[in-house]
Order: C-alpha cells, then sequence, then structure tokens
C-alpha cells in the first residue's frame, strides 16, 4: 500500500450507488456547515476515500489529506522545475490518488511507491486545459479537456494509471465550434458500469457517451442554455445507466435561472428541463444523495446549497454559503470545498 504525506491511503472505489437501499428516509431541513480547512487556496477537486479521509488538490500546487479521526492535515506543494501547477481534477483507486494540473503543461501525478507522487502523464499542446477526472474501477480511468484539435480531449489509463493515452479524435464526435468544458467542481464526468458521460459547455452543451469504457463514443444535444464561453453545462452526475442530471447556466449571471438543470431517463440520448425559471440558478455542481433510491440530490455552486427531494422537479435552498464542489460520505455527510476553505456538511432531516 502506497502512502500520501506519510498518511496510509486505503483507496478502494467510494461506490455509494451500489450500497444497499435504506428504508424510506423523510426530507432533509438543514445543513450545519462545520469548516475544516483554511487557507489561501482555491478548491475544486476533493475526494472521499473509503476510510472516510479527505484529500484534495487546489491552485498554487496545493495537495493535502486529512484524517477526520485525529481531524489532521498533512498538506504538501507540487512544484516542477520552474511550474507550479494549479490542480482542479483529482480520483483515486484502491492503491493510488491522482491529481491533474489545468493548462499547459498539464502534468497528472500518481502516488507511488515511496510514497512522492511521480508524474505519469505530461501534455504541452498550448491549448491543453484539463477539466476533470474519474475511474470506473482500480485499473481503468479517464481524464478530459478542452479540445487541442477538433475534438474534446480525452485520455485513457487501462493499467491503474501508471500510463494514459490520448483518444484520437478520428475516435470522437466533432466538437462544435466554441465546445469546451469547465473546470468548476470536477465533475464534468460521470461514469457507471462501462458507461461515462461528459457534459460540455460554452457555445455548445452536449453530452458524450460511451457504453464500453472509451472504444467507442456518441454525441447528444441538451436542452441547456449555450451560445457564449460562460454558459452551458458544468456538472453530470448519473444514478443508474439510465437515470441522470446535469446543472450549469451563466457564472457571470448567476441568479438567472433558465434553462440551466435537466434530466435523463434513457441514459443520456434526450434530457428535460427541470425547474426551469426556478430557483436555483447558476450552480457548478450537482450530485444524487446517496441511498435515496434516486430522488434526493444537491446542488451547489458559490452561491449557495440547494436540496430536492423529488429528483429537480423543485428545490430547497438549504444555506447561501458558497462553494464549488461537494463529495457525499453517506446520506447524512458530505464535504464541500471552495474559495480558501473545505467544510463538513451534516444534514439534520
Amino acid at each position: 500500500m502506497r502512502y500520501l504525506l506519510g498518511v496510509a491511503l486505503s483507496l478502494a472505489v467510494f461506490g455509494c450507488k451500489n450500497t444497499p437501499e435504506p428504508k424510506e428516509l423523510t426530507a432533509i431541513q438543514t445543513v450545519e456547515i462545520e469548516r475544516i480547512y483554511e487557507d489561501s487556496v482555491s478548491l475544486r477537486a476533493l475526494e472521499i476515500l473509503d476510510d472516510g479521509s479527505v484529500a484534495f488538490a487546489g491552485s498554487n500546487g496545493k495537495y493535502g489529506l486529512y484524517n477526520p479521526t485525529t481531524k489532521v492535515w498533512n498538506t504538501a506543494v507540487m512544484k516542477r522545475d520552474s511550474v507550479t501547477p494549479s490542480f482542479r481534477a483529482v480520483a483515486h483507486t484502491a492503491e493510488d490518488f491522482f491529481m491533474l494540473s489545468i493548462e499547459s503543461p498539464a502534468l497528472l501525478y500518481k502516488t507511488g511507491d515511496s510514497g512522492a507522487m511521480e508524474l505519469v502523464y505530461e501534455e504541452n499542446d498550448p491549448k491543453a486545459f484539463y477539466d476533470s477526472m474519474t475511474f470506473w474501477n482500480d485499473q481503468e480511468g479517464i481524464a478530459m479537456g478542452d479540445p487541442t484539435e477538433n475534438c474534446i480531449s480525452i485520455i485513457i489509463t487501462r493499467d491503474g494509471g501508471n500510463t494514459w493515452t490520448k483518444v484520437s479524435c478520428d475516435a470522437l464526435p466533432e466538437a462544435a465550434a466554441g465546445e469546451a468544458a469547465f473546470a468548476a467542481s470536477n465533475s464534468n464526468i460521470a461514469v457507471y458500469g462501462n458507461n461515462a458521460w461528459i457534459i460540455t459547455g460554452g457555445m455548445k452543451s452536449r453530452v458524450l457517451h460511451t457504453g464500453d469504457k472509451g472504444k467507442t463514443w456518441e454525441v447528444f444535444d441538451t436542452p441547456l442554455k449555450q451560445g457564449t464561453s460562460s454558459t452551458g453545462g458544468y456538472s453530470i452526475d448519473f444514478y443508474d445507466e439510465n437515470t441522470g442530471v446535469v446543472i450549469g447556466g451563466d457564472y457571470t449571471h448567476a441568479e438567472g435561472n433558465e434553462a440551466n438543470k435537466a434530466i435523463t431517463h434513457d441514459g443520456g440520448k434526450t434530457w428535460a428541463l427541470l425547474a426551469d425559471k426556478a430557483a436555483p440558478g447558476y450552480r457548478s455542481c450537482i450530485q444524487f444523495i446517496p441511498n435515496t433510491k434516486g430522488k434526493e440530490l444537491l446542488a451547489i455552486g458559490f452561491e449557495g446549497i440547494d436540496y430536492s427531494s423529488d429528483q429537480g422537479a423543485t428545490w430547497k435552498n438549504l444555506s447561501s454559503e458558497g462553494f464549488f464542489t461537494v463529495r457525499f460520505l453517506n446520506d447524512s455527510t458530505a464535504y464541500a470545498a471552495g474559495s480558501n476553505r473545505i467544510a463538513k456538511l451534516k444534514f439534520k432531516r
């Protein structure tokens, strides 16, 4: 087993959607927010590990690990020659923690045998800008980013993250003019079974889908607001192979709630708007709450935290405190990251 910052990482994939469903839960009424980390760092990517510890990577090369039992953080700063990378994508397997930087050079690190972070992928294209990363299983993983040619950038590993290969544009749908993605919350990719779905935005907001772990791809339109560089889908999540949700909007007009959230019941082929022209407005991350039979959702953004108990038809604002991204430990506890802080969220039903 490898170590990150001197703390053991027992990193089994966190598969909340495959756990047994409990008895019916009452709706969430309130949320308690406990700040557990504060520093001068923008945090848009964090992972909850199977032992309950929390790992993050953020701006200015900062990354770290939190032990919830001792309530101790171990942090460090990654530098490579004269480059101090900023990270907005993280992932893990049973053996390793991964973090991927934005901009060029794109740098992807994993925990190595010595406990130090090892560089396993580098891309020096001036257009390189990676947004999100996740794994299907301990061997196969995927990351995506903005186009460097005429397609969305996708890199895939089949050997546990030791090597990564960029998918040729010949095997991918052609990107529309101005179509890209937002490195807002490390949730541009959702996986379930052999499937992966990628949400794009900008001048065109679509969903790319693979049903065979990245060997073949198709693309579907969304009804989300699009047409400018700041509009479209920012986050996607799937409860099972059929039911998924997307959220976004326009971060420059965060109060706007027209055509900013949608749902699919056919694996992403078609999408229907949710709570159109109703709150919440722009949000950067959406997640199904575990153990709620795909009915409960949490949306989070820099203008607050919102909850739905009816699969997105209606929403309740739980807090005006802003964050960028959220990950669930269970149906009553989550961790959220934002500007200069990470918080533990406790939901009261």
